[in-house]
């Protein structure tokens, strides 16, 4: 990285220091290797190197060795020590990439200059994939200025209309990354657009369900959940007084789970555009983490997704 690089990414950690502390904690974690699928523009093949500087990584770059180098070469980033698997095409990378990790040469993936839908077929493939016993999810670990601690978001990529079950399956893997970033009882918010359950709003009898399941030890113990909660109710203790709630998670909470992924996907875009929030993203339940960022995202953002991906790894959470 050139010291300009450098300058942005320690002005990122003072302006987010809750993600300053993920990055912090897996530097003094080994460098894990990580497939990353067809990194064939700046951004992605930056963010990896970058990430490789940083000792995060170990980076194995997959796609056509060729647009690889070209993009090396007119960005003046050096790949001449990174390994580089040639391919044909984006499809082949993520199968390639795939296979790395389901023979355990690499411990992670990252996302380059592809599409979602094409990695996670490659992931979720029934015989060549490394899809384990648990549903995928994806999470974002944000660092919002206005708020007092990381914010867990999900399922903003990966299921469009949970059912209950799969409700249940995002939940489990929140907490568990809660738990990985040392959350002993994290505090869980099942939003909805309402308080109270309305037989009318599923999400609101789905988001009383999942409470009962707490309760009854269906979900992971140790977590606190709570919802239905409308969104001003989960993040502000004054809103929830206000409206005569009585809950302990109002104001504190670690995890919001939305109601389906169009939900957070636009309350993670709208953090992160309007709030100044910066996130690390990244899909749980396959064997191994995948580095799941988007092909805007910056590069402190895909710096602290690979932090995140490392801390995965060395808890071993599910899927692995």
């Amino acid at each position: 990285m050139n010291q300009t690089d450098y300058t942005l990414i320690e002005d990122e950690c003072g302006r987010h220091p809750h993600l300053a502390a993920i990055l912090k904690q897996a530097k003094d974690l080994p460098a894990m290797a990580t497939a990353v699928v067809h990194p064939t523009e700046q951004h992605s093949l930056r963010g990896a190197l970058a990430s490789a500087e940083y000792g995060l990584i170990d980076p194995i770059l997959v796609g056509p060795e060729f647009r690889i180098r070209a993009t090396a070469e007119e960005h003046d980033l050096d790949i001449s020590q990174v390994q580089v698997i040639d391919t044909e095409h984006s499809h082949a990378s993520a199968a390639i990439a795939v296979e790395l990790c389901r023979t355990r040469k690499a411990g992670a993936l990252m996302k380059g200059a592809l599409e979602t839908n094409e990695l996670l077929s490659a992931v979720l493939n029934p015989t060549d994939g490394i899809r384990g016993e648990f549903r995928i999810s994806h999470v974002w670990v944000m660092d919002i200025p206005t708020y007092h601690k990381a914010l867990i978001v999900t399922d903003a990529a990966i299921n469009i209309q949970p059912t209950l079950a799969i409700k249940r399956a995002i939940l489990i893997n929140a907490i568990q990354m809660a738990k990985a970033l040392g959350l002993e009882h994290p505090k869980v918010a099942i939003l909805a657009a309402v308080e109270m359950v309305n037989p009318e709003m599923p999400s609101t009898i789905d988001a009383a369900a999942l409470c009962k399941m707490a309760d009854r030890h269906q979900l992971l113990d140790g977590a606190i959940v709570d919802g239905p909660l409308a969104f001003d109710n989960a993040i502000s203790l004054e809103a929830a007084i206000t409206k005569n709630i009585q809950s302990p998670v109002s104001g504190d909470a670690d995890i919001l789970l939305a109601p389906d992924l169009e939900a957070a996907n636009i309350l993670g875009k709208q953090l992160l555009y309007l709030a100044n929030a910066k996130a690390a993203g990244v899909v749980l339940g396959a064997r191994q983490p995948i580095i799941l960022t988007s092909r805007s995202e910056t590069l402190f953002g895909r710096l602290t997704s690979c932090a995140l991906a490392r801390l995965i790894d060395h808890q071993a959470l599910p899927g692995k």
